[in-house]
């Protein structure tokens, strides 16, 4: 590794508390690249000294390393899979256990549209059912600031491009230009930040126990080095209750593969638990 690279890194770690080679160098390397040239800062050498002098700039280079982006439903086929075929079949296998309740863990929601876009496939699943099924939804992300974000549930006219009208109608209230979840759906998730990576805990400290049927973790794997991804992978392995299901990005699914997850159907990027 170029001395130069090493520098930044070092410098990130001591300021930081965290070694950002945990990121995959593809990503890494983009994203200093990216304040060189934003910065007009000559090389890499050049970038390292103004990083010593700029505590603003080491800030904006490690807040690229968590920016987070998502959408409503934004893989068509998953929602389909999950709405018509997951969410049906572990509704259905809870109505002859003794414990009814189903346990669902966002692992990395960002700013709360994924976990959002799941509470309304349980809401309208459960409406279907003459005995309304109780679940619980934790949604967690490394960002305290997509959290906030997250909890507020406030989102523009672009980021709900995926929703039907009958849903926005449903799920939303429109201020002027923006669109808020409703508080029922709201009261139906428990926000909180968690480090995927964190020894100490291997699920949210508010599920108390994981034991989830379903883990959602997409566009978070791919960022990182195989080592990490195989513990985040544990993590999520040891989180998930016998036969529970993984939904990952596309990206992602090779890495699924590699570690002898299995696809419930074809292109889905939901796995199974076996």
């Amino acid at each position: 590794m170029e001395l130069e690279l090493q520098n930044i890194i070092n410098l990130l770690k001591i300021r930081y508390k965290s070694d950002v080679l945990m990121f995959d160098d593809g990503f890494l390397l983009k994203n200093i690249k990216h304040r060189i040239s934003e910065t007009q800062c000559a090389d890499m050498q050049d970038y390292h000294r103004f990083l010593e002098k700029n505590d603003l700039e080491a800030q904006k280079l490690w807040s690229l390393f968590y920016v987070s982006y998502t959408e409503f439903f934004r893989n068509s086929l998953t929602s389909s899979v999950l709405e018509h075929i997951v969410l049906p079949s572990l509704f259905l296998g809870k109505t002859n256990l003794k414990n009814k309740e189903l346990r669902i863990w966002s692992a990395a929601c960002a700013s709360g549209q994924e976990p959002y876009s799941l509470v309304m496939l349980l809401e309208e699943l459960n409406a279907t059912f003459t005995q309304p099924l109780n679940y619980r939804v934790f949604a967690t992300d490394l960002c305290e600031k997509q959290i906030n974000m997250a909890q507020k549930g406030i989102y523009s006219y672009q980021a709900i491009s995926n929703v039907t009208a009958g849903r926005l109608d449903k799920w939303f209230v429109q201020y002027e230009s923006v669109y808020a979840i409703k508080q029922e759906l709201k009261q139906r998730l428990d926000f909180s930040v968690f480090d995927l990576l964190n020894d100490k805990s291997a699920c949210p400290p508010s599920s108390i126990f994981g034991n989830f049927d379903l883990v959602m973790c997409a566009n978070v794997l791919f960022y990182y080095t195989k080592d990490y991804r195989l513990k985040i992978l544990d993590v999520i392995m040891n989180s998930l209750a016998v036969g529970g299901f993984l939904i990952v990005s596309e990206v992602e699914r090779q890495f699924l593969f590699n570690a002898h997850w299995q696809e419930v159907y074809p292109q889905s990027c939901i796995f199974k638990k076996v």
